[in-house]
């Protein structure tokens, strides 16, 4: 179970801590933080909201060292995250396949055929799929800051301009996607950018950046 989802912060942060107590009752808050991705302090307050729910208790070990033990109410609690978690990465997924589906037959239908996907992730991995059964060409995929130089096979590339000519993108970048959207609309044509309704991004900076070249 993944101890960090970025797209449902708050119950899978919880379920990883109590998953990552579960697997090993003296791991530390400075592992935790690490393996969910957050900050020490906050680790802090989520463990202490745990104890105080009465999920898990806490007891001191040799070495001036705390151990933390899931309680039965943890172990419930634990499991009925895991059935929320579930639901919402069927939901997601299908979410996510019907609107790429929507956005690749735009493609057909404005004859595009060379597409960028921006952003490797599971969004990315979805379009992918989705694109197999359409006429489309994905050249590669745009990841700014990359450290990998290929995404289940397909190239990946740090910009616009080092992906080169390409009909349209398909945005598929889930972390920090707002900010991200209005950096690449000053790098490529805002009309053939293609989003996910999902990713909930607004295109209110459109006109803003539209005025701003005239």
């Amino acid at each position: 179970m993944p101890k960090n989802d970025r797209l449902n912060g708050e119950p899978n942060i919880t379920l990883g801590l109590l998953d990552a107590i579960g697997e090993n009752s003296q791991v530390s808050q400075r592992k935790l933080s690490s393996e969910l991705g957050i900050a020490l302090g906050l680790t802090n307050s989520y463990l202490k909201r745990c104890v105080r729910k009465g999920w898990v208790k806490v007891k001191t070990i040799p070495a001036n060292r705390y151990a933390y033990f899931l309680t039965p109410k943890g172990f419930t609690e634990k499991s009925r995250l895991t059935a929320g978690y579930l639901s919402r990465s069927l939901s997601f997924y299908r979410q996510a396949k019907n609107q790429c589906d929507e956005l690749l037959g735009q493609c057909n239908q404005n004859g595009w055929e060379n597409i960028a996907l921006f952003g490797a992730g599971d969004l990315a991995e979805i379009a992918l799929v989705c694109a197999m059964r359409k006429p489309i060409n994905i050249i590669g995929i745009i990841q700014p800051e990359h450290n990998e130089e290929h995404f289940l096979g397909f190239p990946i590339f740090s910009s616009v301009a080092e992906i080169g000519s390409v009909d349209g993108i398909l945005f598929t970048e889930y972390v920090q996607p707002q900010s991200l959207f209005e950096s690449l609309i000053f790098d490529f044509d805002v009309e053939k950018i293609l989003i996910p309704d999902l990713l909930k991004i607004t295109r209110k900076s459109d006109a803003t950046h539209t005025k701003s070249k005239l």
